[in-house]
């Protein structure tokens, strides 16, 4: 089985704080990792229906249209376990919510703040 990090090509950010979306993307500028942003649910919904990402870097909790709401649109699409998804969470979750998501087809859960160096492991970059 390959690996992501063999297979990185772009990075999806679907995250509605500006704050973090400017630092990853300064970030995966400096390490010319190509990165598209979405800033919210819905426009990363889209995006990953029109075009087929390497990781898709998910915000769980955001207003309007959440990241749990990603999930489901995908798996009743069929398409959920498809895709590399890593959630982002400033909220606790628990050890069952985090289980269940991967049994979907989450790949894992990076907490907030971000730790670039966990981040960079997570996604194999």
């Amino acid at each position: 089985m390959e690996s992501i990090s063999s297979t990185l090509k772009e990075i999806l950010i679907i995250e509605d704080n500006q704050s973090i979306i400017s630092l990853l993307s300064r970030f995966f500028d400096l390490k010319k990792i190509p990165h598209t942003e979405a800033t919210n649910g819905q426009n990363g919904l889209n995006l990953i229906r029109q075009k087929k990402f390497s990781v898709i870097l998910l915000d769980i909790n955001m207003p309007e249209f959440t990241g749990y709401d990603v999930i489901d649109a995908l798996e009743k699409e069929g398409k959920l376990k498809d895709e590399n998804i890593f959630i982002f969470t400033a909220t606790s979750i628990s050890e069952s919510e985090e289980s269940d998501l991967k049994k979907r087809g989450i790949l894992g859960c990076i907490r907030k703040p971000i730790q670039i160096n966990q981040l960079l492991t997570m996604i194999g970059a």
